[in-house]
């Protein structure tokens, strides 16, 4: 009997370590109400910093951050469920299965910006391409724009790509290799924070400045 006891402990004790580490991995890879931590503080500080939240950051993802994220993932054309998964976490530019190395940082990046290029240069030469990957890191730089990556492409009005949807497809190589070029400085803009298409602008405010120079369809000013 006594055996038997010890052997169906034991058992139980192997149920609940595995139980404790599918939740561990679970964790890791989803944020959502109820969760605390560092992580939490990042997507509260940048859903704060493009006005979907208003609340403390405090690392306590609560009502206030789950109500911010679904506006976000409305926004964005991603399942508003309240819960930062892979795609919403991506979207954000924050890593949640690694922590927070500059590696796994740039990984994330990269993917974002080859999105955005992606969705805004589809059928431009591949220079073109590289020149909206380099306009997105040169906002970066600048103090008059966010100074995230993510934070550039998801403000509010910045690219077309964000505000109907096609920001979701899925890049192409070329489009992840321009991204690539322009992070690792291949800039043939020379500096320049803005791109219109000539053809199909509207805003009399972007048709006003100075353009520097052509590639493919779009003016670079």
């Amino acid at each position: 009997m006594k055996t038997r006891s010890r052997r169906t402990a034991f058992l139980l004790a192997l149920v609940f370590a595995a139980a404790a580490l599918m939740i561990s991995f679970a964790s890791a890879e989803t944020l959502r109400r109820g969760s605390r931590g560092e992580l939490v503080k990042q997507v509260q500080t940048k859903l704060k910093s493009w006005g979907y939240y208003s609340g403390a950051i405090d690392g306590i993802y609560g009502s206030g951050t789950e109500n911010a994220v679904k506006a976000f993932q409305r926004k964005n054309g991603l399942t508003a469920d309240g819960i930062v998964g892979k795609k919403t976490a991506a979207a954000l530019g924050i890593n949640i299965d690694g922590g927070s190395s500059q590696a796994a940082s740039n990984s994330g990046n990269l993917y974002l910006l080859a999105r955005l290029v992606h969705g805004e240069a589809r059928g431009e030469p591949y220079r073109g391409k590289v020149a909206v990957a380099a306009v997105v890191l040169n906002r970066v730089k600048s103090a008059s724009f966010p100074n995230t990556v993510a934070g550039v492409i998801y403000q509010s009005g910045a690219f077309d790509a964000v505000s109907d949807g096609q920001i979701n497809l899925t890049p192409d190589s070329e489009s992840i290799n321009a991204a690539r070029d322009a992070m690792n400085g291949w800039d043939p803009t020379n500096g320049c924070l803005y791109y219109y298409n000539p053809r199909t602008a509207t805003s009399r405010w972007m048709l006003s400045r100075p353009v520097l120079l052509r590639i493919g369809d779009h003016a670079l000013c």
